[in-house]
Formats: C-alpha cells, structure tokens, sequence
C-alpha cells in the first residue's frame, strides 16, 4: 500500500485536474494526454513522432501551462550546439575564476521542440541530464530540478532535414507516441474555438512542483506482485529472443514499463498493477527501442508496421498470470 499521506481520492483530483487542463486545448487525443501525464508521474520522459502541426507541441506546452513550476522550450536546430542545451563555463575576470552559466536543460519541464533536427552531437548533450538527472561540465556536476520531464517531439525520419536519434538516446525516453490527426468532429472544434483566440494563453496551473512530487510518491508505493514483475520479464525476454527482432527491449525498458504501469494503475484508482496495465503500455514503452531483422518485413509483419505486430504477436503468445496481488 503506498505510505504518502495522499490518498486515493486526493490523487484522482489532482490528476483528473490536469488532464482536463490539457484537453481543454488538447481535442479528441485523451490517451496522447494520459500519456504524457504518465510520463510526468513515472520518472520518465516522452517522445511525440508524427509529421508536422498535428499538435506535438502544443500538447508539450499545455503539459507545462497546467504545471506551476519552470519551463524551458529549446528550439533543436543543426546549429545548436551541446553547450546550448546543457550549460557552459565562463572566465569571470573581475573574480578571476571560471563561473558555470546553465543552459535550457535547467527545469522542470523541458520542451525539445523538433529533436531530430540536430546533430548527434547535440541530441547526446541529453543523455546524462536525462538519466541522471544531472549536467557534467568541466569535471562538475550540476542537479536538475525535480521533478524533470522531457518532451521532445520529431518529425518522421522521411522527412527533409532530420538525423535519426542514436539507439542509446532513444532508449532514454520512456515512450514514444504518435498524435495523429484529429476526426472530423474535433477539428471543427478546434476551427471553432481557435479563431479568435489561442486556448493556450487561457489556460492556468492547476498543481505545483510540489504537489507534482507527491503525486510521484504515491505512484511509486503502488504494489507489483511478483507474478507480475515475472510477466514484465517474459515480456522483455520475448523481444530479445524473437527471430524477427536484431535488438530487443532493453533492461531499463523493462524497469520503465513497470514504473509507467504503476502511475497507469494509480490514474484507474487501483493500488496495485494488473497484467492488464502492463500489455497496455508495451507498445509505447518497448516499440522504439527496438529494431527489426533485416528481412522480417518480408515475413509477413509488414513494413513500417514490423515492430508493432511483433509486439502484439508476443503479447498474445506470453502467459498472463492468474494471481496478481
């Protein structure tokens, strides 16, 4: 049972306050939302693939105006360079000493607007910040706020102008979702709604940074059975060992899965995670860690779809547990 003095209802309030924040501007996306929150909640960070003004960005922005707490928006460019995003040391010579100057990577939420437009070189500035939670510059070590949630969002690799993210920066991000467009119903909406005025400037914080880290609390406490945490394991176990599959999900995609099916147990007034929560979230959490065999689009998974059926395949084929609390 979580030991934070939030209970259950306290939670829910909380947590239903900001989804309904972000839907006011987010239309007819609730699971891209509830993603994003469980990112937040879980530690992690989030990914938004899909092609351009199918509002990557905005749902970024709505995440951090419903939150008061630091926000920095970096805008990735093949210009930027490492020291941009992380901070760099400046000669002071009224005190005759080197003084670190932060860079954008310093808040609590940090928008990597276009990820994929950068160099390698800059996009891997990120990988100590987003796995330690810290900046290393010239043998030192800065902390970064807590809580810290990046959301980066990048264009299809089809695209003019895009570098693919290197497997050890993907890996980092706790999952990867695609917006879509909107159905007929919504866009209208949003043609309505969005003539006059951008419901972005309308929105206000609906929690703090501390109420946020209490939320994290109480999302950590959630119970994982051992039965479980095994079909988490057989899960991830399956993607290295499929013959249509060069490389699996990794341990730390594992750990993550378990983390987000937590915070999605907590969202459902559950104390305790079901297998359920965790076939849910692989998808998101494993597909863009891993990379297909050469050839096993031929097999009859299908293209740009390979991975997602093999995920679905190894779900179907993994026995789920019968006692799970």
């Amino acid at each position: 049972m979580p030991d934070h003095p939030l209970t259950a209802d306290s939670f829910a309030r909380s947590t239903d306050a900001v989804l309904a924040s972000v839907e006011r501007v987010i239309d007819g996306k609730p699971a891209a939302v509830r993603a994003a929150l469980v990112c937040l909640l879980a530690e992690g960070h989030l990914l938004i693939e899909d092609v351009p003004g199918v509002g990557k960005t905005v749902l970024a922005r709505a995440l951090a105006a419903s939150v008061d707490a630091t926000v920095r928006r970096i805008q990735f460019t093949p210009d930027l360079l490492p020291g941009d995003v992380t901070g760099v040391s400046v000669y002071n010579p009224v005190d005759r000493e080197f003084e670190f100057k932060p860079g954008a990577i310093f808040a609590h939420i940090v928008i990597a607007d276009e990820i994929n437009r950068s160099s390698p070189k800059t996009q891997s500035a990120l990988l100590e910040a987003m796995e330690e939670r810290q900046v290393t510059v010239d043998g030192t070590s800065h902390p970064l706020d807590d809580p810290f949630l990046v959301v980066a969002t990048q264009n299809p690799l089809e695209m003019e102008g895009t570098y693919a993210l290197p497997e050890a920066q993907r890996d980092r991000f706790m999952m990867r979702i695609s917006m879509g467009y909107p159905d007929a119903a919504s866009e209208a909406l949003m043609l309505r709604q969005r003539g006059t005025a951008n419901p972005l400037d309308a929105l206000t914080p609906v929690i703090d940074a501390d109420g946020v880290r209490g939320l994290i609390a109480w999302a950590r406490g959630i119970h994982v059975s051992p039965a479980v945490e095994e079909y988490t394991v057989a899960l991830a176990r399956a993607t290295r060992e499929h013959a249509d599959v060069r490389l699996g999900a990794s341990p730390r995609a594992t750990l993550q899965l378990v983390r987000a099916a937590k915070v999605w147990a907590a969202l459902d007034g559950r104390e305790f995670v079901i297998p359920d929560d965790v076939a849910t979230l692989v998808e998101p959490v494993f597909a863009h860690r891993m990379i297909a065999a050469r050839g096993s689009a031929t097999r009859g998974h299908g293209g740009a779809d390979t991975i997602s059926s093999i995920l679905r395949g190894i779900v179907g084929s993994v026995r789920v547990p019968l006692a799970t609390r």
